[in-house]
């Protein structure tokens, strides 16, 4: 089975449409969402409608659980807390129970899906060191697990010392825990402003990190339009 992974949409529409365009060629059996569906961006509720109708495993991110009221909004910083607000105003009340009811941690076999760490994923605390990996991999009983959070893709394995790289393609060892970062659909922050996101083939046990252009003027647009905070615009430009 190949299946896409998704995650940090955060309303932005034209960055999640050119993603479903690009994996329509990928012979894709499945979506996955690791959350942060909603925030920063201008089409919160657009891209609930399209998450629901094609991911069927989805967990809730911080973002997500700010905007219905599951997180206070003191955790986030300005930018951000101006944009939960004025999410919540578009949101209908269907869209509000969607994002309220999204579990933390999905286990598929041996895929995790979380947004932040399988480390008390309701902190969402980041992983961006090996000591946060290491943290994270007490708390994975097995195989691999696949996070969001920091906008940066990367992948961590379980060896001794904890290992990670940055890469293209990536074999997933036998035997071994993997973290993987998928990046970001709608806010890259490695200073690539593509939208990024993984495809995993099961039967080859292959990780793909892919990245997509897409309309960012568009997006930046659509988000000054809103009347939203500027910088949330100018950083899709800048990949940070």
């Amino acid at each position: 089975m190949r299946c896409a992974i998704l995650g940090d949409i955060h309303g932005n529409l034209p960055a999640l449409e050119a993603v479903l365009d690009a994996v329509k060629g990928e012979g894709i059996e499945a979506v996955l969402c690791v959350g942060d569906v909603v925030g920063y961006a201008a089409d919160p509720k657009e891209c609930i409608q399209i998450v629901r109708e094609r991911a069927p495993f989805v967990v809730a991110g911080n973002h997500d659980c700010g905007a219905v009221g599951r997180m206070d909004l003191t955790y986030f910083n300005s930018d951000a807390s101006d944009a939960i607000e004025w999410t919540r105003e578009q949101l209908s009340e269907e869209e509000r129970d969607y994002l309220a009811e999204l579990p933390l941690t999905i286990q598929l076999e041996d895929v995790c899906l979380v947004h932040s760490s399988p480390h008390c994923p309701g902190e969402f605390s980041y992983i961006q060191t090996l000591y946060d990996a290491s943290v994270a991999f007490g708390e994975l009983d097995r195989g691999l697990a696949f996070i969001g959070h920091s906008h940066v893709p990367v992948i961590f394995v379980n060896s001794d010392p904890v290992d990670y790289l940055v890469a293209e393609e990536f074999d997933v060892p036998p035997g071994k825990k993997v973290i993987v970062n998928v990046g970001s659909v709608g806010q890259p922050r490695d200073l690539d402003p593509r939208a990024s996101y993984v495809v995993l083939d099961t039967e080859q046990r292959k990780l793909f990190m892919r990245r997509v252009e897409y309309d960012i003027e568009a997006a930046a647009e659509r988000i000054a339009a809103a009347g939203l905070p500027a910088t949330n615009a100018q950083r899709l430009f800048w990949g940070r």
